[in-house]
């Protein structure tokens, strides 16, 4: 979907916020912009919400690559990671 925004089969709500949530992650947003999202259906705290969430992966990946934390190539790892967690680290389901 992220691929081919323009093609995928979305609706146009939520194709208008991930425009918007690519632009804000790599460019500069304008007033422009946020219209553009308002007239494609999106409510101002949809608008919000979607904000917050992209700022908190953002801050998180760049975090992550300053630190460089290693993502481990191998999907079992994260098995491996999760069963620490609930396990020695007390984690709760």
């Amino acid at each position: 979907m992220l691929a081919d925004l323009d093609r995928a089969p979305i609706a146009e709500p939520l194709r208008a916020t991930l425009r918007l949530l690519r632009k804000v992650t790599k460019e500069s947003v304008t007033v422009d912009d946020m219209r553009a999202v308002l007239a494609a259906g999106v409510t101002r705290p949809q608008i919000r919400d979607a904000l917050a969430v992209c700022f908190a992966f953002n801050v998180i990946d760049r975090l992550a690559d300053t630190f460089e934390f290693h993502v481990p190539p191998d999907p079992a790892a994260f098995g491996m990671g999760a069963k620490m967690l609930l396990s020695k680290r007390g984690y709760k389901v």
